[in-house]
């Protein structure tokens, strides 16, 4: 089961990437914990923390369509490289800033959230198919992608626990700063890469309409990925966005402070690493779509449990038992994409997988600040709790029509 597990970690490439990845992601998660932990201070509103949520994606839906055309063009590994050396210059622009223009902090940080949500935009789709390269047996993806999801929630465990640390024993410059360092491991791996020489890919010379036009078809023309993105889109839009009130019931649920924020989101973090090891340890003929209707329904259920409890040990188990849930929404819906779409199309085709997360959480941090500014927050959360069960039902629903048919 353990050889099982990380039977990917045989390919030097992929070991290289996971190892400068979970660094650079620990320090993206201490900055995001930051970020909303000085938004929600400095402001007081549940509507800036959707705000800057907005700022961060919004920007990468805009462009990520381009940025999956451009991994479909050029090299992958040359495009994620560029993208990782901007991130880091605008880390280091962020903490300098917020160094120098602390009076201005909020809006800074919202016009840079912007500016990486362009970069990300080319960052995303370059590097989620990228790990089809990094690993010899493709039978072995469905693993290497579990992986690479119990790494980013490993990161999202650690992470916001040191920032809470860092910004309780220090200061919120300290984590913006730690964020840029930590691109120096993963810029430092890419580099140690060897990969072979990358194919000529006849369509560097394509109208961009016709390449984004013949993706859109291929989607239509098979169920099993349509139907995932659909999925994707109605919780991108009204449950994960539930992430961004953490702040709130970090101080005015559990009267805590930024430390009990990094304990909420670290236990989150959590509860999705079990969740993605467990995916990996599954055998390559498991129904993925079944996993995921019912990790769904898990998810909805402790969701539901979460918004209600007061106590906070309490709370904490129920919302890791919701993120082991919740991790197969992401997951699982990018391995059936991911398995299902040959490389030709690959890049714009998860490019628009993740111009669907990146346009449907944003607006869904919108929708669920300002209902939460009315009903308040633990009510909107019982609310996204129950859209979750009944999401998973009509999925399930879907997955028993399509098995009849067969």
């Amino acid at each position: 089961m353990i050889n099982h597990t990380f039977s990917s970690f045989k390919n030097r490439n992929y070991r290289l990437f996971f190892v400068g990845q979970s660094v650079s992601l620990m320090g993206t998660w201490m900055q995001k914990t930051a970020v909303s932990w000085v938004i929600y201070s400095l402001t007081q509103s549940k509507f800036m923390l959707g705000v800057s949520v907005f700022a961060t994606l919004f920007p990468t839906a805009l462009v990520s369509l381009y940025g999956g055309i451009v991994a479909d063009r050029y090299s992958r590994y040359k495009v994620l490289l560029s993208t990782q050396v901007l991130s880091l210059l605008q880390a280091i622009l962020l903490t300098l800033s917020i160094v120098f223009f602390k009076q201005f902090a909020v809006w800074v940080i919202i016009i840079l959230s912007a500016v990486l949500g362009v970069i990300n935009g080319f960052d995303m789709p370059a590097r989620q198919s990228l790990i089809r390269d990094l690993v010899t047996n493709k039978a072995e993806l469905p693993n290497a992608l579990a992986l690479n999801s119990s790494m980013g929630n490993l990161a999202k465990l650690i992470g916001p626990a040191i920032a809470g640390f860092v910004l309780e024993k220090f200061s919120d410059t300290v984590c913006f700063g730690l964020n840029a360092v930590s691109f120096i491991p993963v810029i430092f791996t890419l580099l140690l890469m060897k990969l072979p020489k990358p194919k000529l890919k006849p369509n560097a010379d394509k109208n961009l309409k016709k390449e984004f036009t013949e993706a859109i078809n291929y989607i239509k023309s098979k169920p099993e990925i349509n139907s995932v993105l659909i999925f994707v889109s109605i919780m991108g839009f009204l449950v994960l966005p539930f992430t961004t009130l953490t702040p709130v019931f970090a101080k005015d649920i559990f009267h805590g402070s930024a430390s009990t924020l990094g304990i909420i989101d670290g236990v989150i973090g959590f509860g999705a690493l079990i969740g993605a090891l467990f995916l990996a340890s599954l055998r390559q003929s498991a129904n993925l779509s079944k996993v995921l209707a019912i990790n769904t329904v898990i998810f909805g259920v402790a969701l539901a449990l979460f918004s209600q409890i007061v106590i906070l040990p309490m709370a904490l188990l129920f919302i890791t038992i919701g993120a082991f849930g919740m991790m197969s929404v992401r997951t699982i819906s990018n391995t059936i994409v991911q398995i299902h779409v040959p490389n030709r199309f690959r890049g714009r085709v998860i490019s628009i997988y993740l111009m669907i997360l990146s346009t449907t959480m944003p607006l869904g941090s919108l929708l669920i600040g300002a209902v939460s500014h009315y009903i308040g927050v633990q009510m909107t959360v019982l609310i996204e709790g129950f859209l979750a069960l009944v999401i998973a039902a009509f999925y399930g629903r879907y997955l028993i029509k399509v098995k009849k048919r067969q």
